[in-house]
């Protein structure tokens, strides 16, 4: 009998984001059948199916106890591992890249926000959550603006007060004119990379699509060689601790000094831009080639 997998999504798109909609005809072209399959779904069966994907699957962060235990439940079959969500769905896992000797953005986890955090003495810096999806209770401060401690106390209080952990990181100008560089590797290997448009503008949360996240500006773009060293260096870490992951994204931006550094490392439900390299949605499909 031909395999049959789920696509796992979430309930705000029941047929998933169109970059993954391809992804059910070239498995059905294998003689494989995909069927999109709302994670959170009491009514699924999901012994019925041989491989459970991870997709789309954007509403996680505020439910990731539910999430977690879901994916542990289903670990002979799901795809990125259980360990692998489980380390990389709360992005403390940046201490362990920088101490496994990565170049990361600098990162100030805060859990008080009475005091134990520091703005930049100069320059933009960014406040978020490390269990988010989409820039949820993200925002960019202004120092410069005279109110910039209390909206940015007021947005640590709120991520706190959810029992979250904040992150206050420096923000990067090189994000402006170059934007983040996202390289995307299937089964381990480099498959492709994009281009992603700065997104955040000072004190402002951006307006959401789907209610789930704030729409994107992505282009196709050749990395740099310095770039893909340090994704394929990660990569290597990351397969050497959990085996490769089926699907994962590294999204870098460039310091002062116009070097990479490690801005997150998706490994739970990352868009993969198929759009943006037509034989990479083939790629990833044939990783279930029997």
């Amino acid at each position: 009998m031909s395999p049959h997998i789920a696509l796992a999504t979430c309930e705000e798109l029941p047929d998933l984001d169109p970059d993954d909609q391809p992804l059910v005809e070239l498995f059905h072209k294998m003689g494989i059948e995909a069927t999109p399959a709302i994670w959170s779904d009491p009514t699924i069966n999901w012994v019925d199916f041989d491989h459970i994907i991870i997709r789309d699957t954007w509403d996680y962060s505020g439910r990731l106890e539910e999430f977690l235990t879901w994916v542990k439940m289903h670990q002979s079959r799901i795809h990125n591992s259980y360990e692998i969500i489980l380390w990389n769905s709360n992005k403390i896992y940046l201490k362990d890249l920088a101490g496994a000797g990565f170049p990361i953005v600098e990162t100030q986890f805060v859990t008080d926000p009475h005091g134990d955090w520091e703005p930049p003495l100069l320059g933009d810096f960014v406040v978020k959550p490390t269990v988010s999806c989409g820039s949820r209770d993200t925002m960019r401060m202004r120092t410069s603006d005279p109110d910039y401690r209390i909206r940015a106390h007021d947005l640590i209080e709120r991520i706190t007060s959810q029992r979250k952990t904040a992150m206050v990181q420096p923000y990067l100008t090189a994000v402006d004119e170059i934007g983040e560089t996202a390289l995307l590797f299937i089964g381990g290997d480099y498959s492709h990379a994009i281009r992603k448009g700065p997104l955040l503008v000072p004190n402002v949360e951006g307006e959401r699509e789907h209610g789930l996240f704030v729409k994107e500006d992505i282009s196709p773009r050749e990395p740099k060689p310095e770039q893909r060293e340090l994704a394929t260096a990660i990569m290597g870490y990351v397969s050497q601790r959990f085996g490769a992951p089926l699907y994962a994204r590294v999204d870098l931006l460039e310091d002062s000094e116009g070097k990479p550094v490690i801005l997150e490392l998706e490994l739970v439900e990352p868009s993969m831009f198929f759009v943006t390299a037509p034989e990479s949605a083939a790629r990833f499909v044939h990783q279930f080639k029997r």
